[in-house]
């Protein structure tokens, strides 16, 4: 009888699984994907190559678990990108903010490409300015501006944060707030 007691008040079963989310994350090439999400999973960043075709990463948070699909930001691989947006319940879209202008002009492209693909365009968006710990950032305003997101994302559900590894605690929260998009995406009445 002591241990049906014990077991009634202490262990209540295990804990609800938490909700998986899959997402696509795009970026062009040194934009800093891969190193991101080693870091948000607790790797060793040490041996970090370039991604040349797609990787999945499960990346736990204590609310949700964000399955990511990182595919490859080279030019021989941006033009494949669509194929594997299917299924995606979000969008991480990660640039450099210290890259050139050429590289900055072709990340903005690649940004609104993906606004407005079928399979992505209602999908929210989180948008990381990295590299902010480099001199030649630009600040968050600068990238704002420059990606023309207010015209064309209106009425979409997006988030721009800067970010660095050096601020991983920031960088975790801005995977909250779209956690959050995601949560609040799941509670809506699904439209006939």
């Amino acid at each position: 009888m002591d241990y049906l007691c014990f077991r009634a008040l202490c262990c209540k079963g295990p804990p609800p699984p938490r909700p998986e989310y899959d997402l696509v994350c795009i970026g062009l090439t040194g934009s800093g994907k891969t190193s991101l999400l080693s870091q948000l999973c607790s790797e060793n960043r040490d041996n970090i190559v370039s991604t040349t075709g797609f990787s999945i990463k499960a990346v736990p948070f204590q609310n949700a678990i964000l399955n990511v699909k990182e595919l490859g930001g080279a030019d021989n691989i941006r033009k494949y990108w669509s194929r594997y947006y299917q299924g995606s319940q979000g969008v991480i879209f990660v640039l450099d903010s210290a890259s050139s202008e050429d590289d900055l002009e072709i990340a903005r492209n690649e940004l609104h490409s993906a606004l407005q693909h079928p399979q992505l365009c209602t999908l929210p968006f989180l948008i990381l300015a990295n590299h902010q710990d480099k001199p030649a950032a630009r600040s968050v305003q600068e990238i704002k501006k420059y990606l023309e997101l207010e015209p064309l994302a209106r009425g979409k559900r997006w988030i721009l944060k800067p970010c660095s590894l050096d601020d991983m605690e920031a960088v975790k929260d801005s995977f909250g707030l779209l956690i959050n998009l995601l949560e609040d995406r799941d509670l809506e009445p699904s439209r006939m």
